[in-house]
């Protein structure tokens, strides 16, 4: 189905796989447009049928930071003309994303339709008058003017995700007693006006998506019955293709994290292909073959996006026309490259392919020489190591002292949320077969092996850190893998050690549920319906030594779900405080000075790692060898680091 050509009013798409709209971080000034150009035209290679561009402002005031984008001179006509001549090159259609941020904006001069401040921002927005509303729908017009004279085949309103004209549509956010609030009717006349607007400004065989939000995940937010009727007012307006938003920004509900079920809001697509005629764009945890053509199948949607699936793999789309499905490297929605980067202020990567976003900076060409390479540890960093250096031409060796490849891999995937690392672990097991390289397994590094090859790199990993606990009456404390692997057998009152992303993985591990369901996920998180309030009925503690918040260095996108996570289970945490000693009494902290015991059974240590560096040196490395990933540089080593690494050192050879 993923093939199939999709017949429109004046045109036509190659295929329905749909490049989603993200923010890149290249966005911004005139030197970045190189780089855009040659990721767009990646992804426009690699099959994708429609791409949709990063939100770029109508006006000032809907710009989301002060040095943003927008989309409003002609100087922004002629930078565009690279990006829609690298996507027609390849005969992709390509959309401009036309964003006002409302009170979303992070800047004083924001505007939304009450002056109600947002709860993730600390500007509270100016309460837009008439007028302004009215020069803000002239704004979106031309923008769509000016996008078609760059060549863009159109544009996606952007009307979801809490942003402007989001805010306009529901009573949660629009207090207005005018034209442009109360009554449904009044509180759409926005998102319809510019769309008519932009329709009188184009031609007809110019696209006009728009993005519309059918689950708002908030407190008042649109009911479905009034989310029906925005979407037949938009179809009149003259709307092309409705595309499916889920959720605001500040929504307390996870909607593309790892721990979201693939394919979770195939019912919100299904709901607008219900009532109108027009094309509808399934969205968010869609990320390999199987699970679109299911979509498409069972006629929940006309069209499917992913939009990190395709930095993850801007060939996804042939390789599967292909019969290459194998070879994509799935997206495990982790969001450590892409969103991350992008609220730190740097260009979005992704963690499975750090060429994602850097196609000009990091190239991988063939070697002028082929060389003869043993690669030592088949864990994450082994493995995308040895991937990249056959690539490159190398004959490469991969050997592990396990009887079993993946490493660190092997512990991430058995996380509820983290399933998909089976995906990767797959991905690279089938590419280095592919690539013909030698895996050696339950092969230990030897001396000898020195002199054999011409390149060695090290990739020999991490093991846990052992607490310095002093145990008695026969306890121990547990390191995180052993428990895991189910190597040791738990009690009913644990106390985890450490409050990083181990920590919390741990928590996940005890509490979550494996593979779980799409009813039981929307069920947990109270999505249109009464949240669950079931807990794991253990005691579980959370202790770290230093003070303040708990998880405060976990990813802004999705630490807040695991402090949700934990908090649901009643796990109590107590920062600042000293590990004593554990025995039949329970655990012995020191917390300001004050010694008091947890009434625990079992102890898990989640406190960091240390390098596996007893092969190398490091400090005296001779040219020819190279260490990567953790047995580089423990602390904080984490899978998009230790494939980075693989990346560079691949390059260097």
């Amino acid at each position: 189905m993923l093939e199939k050509k999709l017949e429109l009013k004046h045109t036509q798409l190659r295929n329905r796989l749909v490049m989603g709209s993200m923010h890149t971080g290249l966005e911004e000034g005139w030197h970045n447009r190189k780089r855009l150009s040659a990721f767009y035209e990646a992804r426009a290679k690699g099959g994708t049928g429609l791409i949709i561009t990063g939100g770029y402002s109508p006006n000032v005031r809907g710009k989301l930071t002060p040095i943003a984008s927008s989309f409003n001179s002609f100087y922004d006509v002629v930078k565009h003309r690279a990006y829609t001549r690298a996507a027609h090159k390849h005969d992709a259609k390509i959309c401009l994303q036309l964003l006002h941020a409302g009170r979303y904006a992070y800047h004083p001069f924001n505007v939304a339709p009450s002056a109600i401040k947002a709860p993730i921002n600390p500007y509270k927005p100016k309460n837009m008058s008439v007028g302004m509303i009215k020069s803000t729908i002239k704004d979106f017009a031309r923008s769509a003017k000016l996008a078609e004279q760059a060549g863009y085949d159109g544009v996606e309103v952007m009307g979801s995700e809490g942003y402007l004209i989001n805010e306009f549509m529901a009573n949660h956010t629009n207090k207005r007693s005018d034209e442009y609030g109360g009554n449904l009717e009044n509180r759409m006349r926005l998102a319809v006006e510019i769309v008519r607007a932009v329709r009188a400004q184009v031609s007809n065989k110019f696209l006009i998506i728009f993005r519309l939000s059918v689950m708002d995940l908030v407190p008042n937010g649109s009911t479905p019955e009034e989310v029906t009727e925005q979407a037949l007012a938009l179809e009149a307006a003259g709307v092309d293709i409705l595309n499916t938003g889920i959720g605001w920004h500040e929504a307390r509900v996870p909607t593309i994290a790892s721990m979201v079920p693939p394919g979770a809001f195939k019912e919100a697509s299904k709901r607008l292909k219900d009532v109108v005629s027009i094309p509808v764009i399934a969205v968010n945890r869609i990320n390999t073959p199987d699970i679109a053509n299911a979509i498409l199948e069972d006629e929940n949607a006309d069209l499917i996006s992913m939009a990190r699936p395709l930095l993850a793999d801007p060939e996804f789309f042939n390789k599967y026309q292909d019969d290459r499905s194998e070879q994509i490297n799935i997206c495990i929605g982790c969001n450590q490259g892409c969103l991350d980067h992008v609220f730190k202020g740097k260009r979005a990567t992704c963690l499975v392919n750090p060429q994602a976003g850097f196609e000009l900076d990091y190239p991988l060409q063939l070697a002028d020489k082929a060389k003869n390479v043993l690669v030592v540890g088949a864990g994450p960093a082994g493995l995308s190591a040895s991937y990249y250096l056959a690539k490159k031409g190398h004959k490469v060796t991969l050997i592990d002292k396990n009887t079993h490849a993946g490493g660190q891999f092997n512990l991430a995937m058995q996380i509820p949320g983290k399933e998909d690392f089976k995906k990767t672990l797959a991905f690279y097991l089938s590419e280095i077969k592919r690539l013909n390289v030698a895996l050696e397994l339950d092969t230990p590094f030897e001396e000898s092996m020195l002199t054999q090859y011409d390149d060695i790199v090290f990739a020999t990993g991490v093991t846990p850190r052992l607490s310095p606990i002093q145990c008695s009456d026969g306890k121990q404390v547990f390191a995180y893998d052993q428990v895991i692997r189910g190597e040791v057998e738990l009690g009913e009152r644990i106390a985890i050690l450490g409050a990083g992303g181990i920590g919390f993985d741990m928590v996940a591990f005890l509490t979550e549920t494996a593979d779980q369901s799409i009813a039981g996920f929307k069920s947990q998180w109270g999505i249109e319906c009464e949240a669950d309030t079931a807990k794991d009925p253990r005691k579980l503690y959370m202790l770290k030594r230093s003070a303040g918040r708990f998880g405060s260095e976990l990813g802004k996108t999705t630490g807040w779900i695991h402090r949700q996570v934990a908090k649901h289970h009643g796990v109590e945490q107590i920062a600042g405080c000293e590990y004593v000693a554990f025995s039949d009494k329970g655990l012995l902290i020191r917390v300001d000075g004050k010694e008091q015991w947890l009434d625990v059974d079992t102890v898990i240590a989640c406190i960091g790692q240390v390098s596996s560096d007893s092969l190398f040196n490091k400090e005296a490395l001779p040219d020819n060898q190279h260490v990567i990933g953790g047995a580089k540089l423990a602390s904080a080593i984490d899978a998009k680091r230790a494939i980075y690494e693989a990346l560079q050192v691949a390059r260097k050879i």
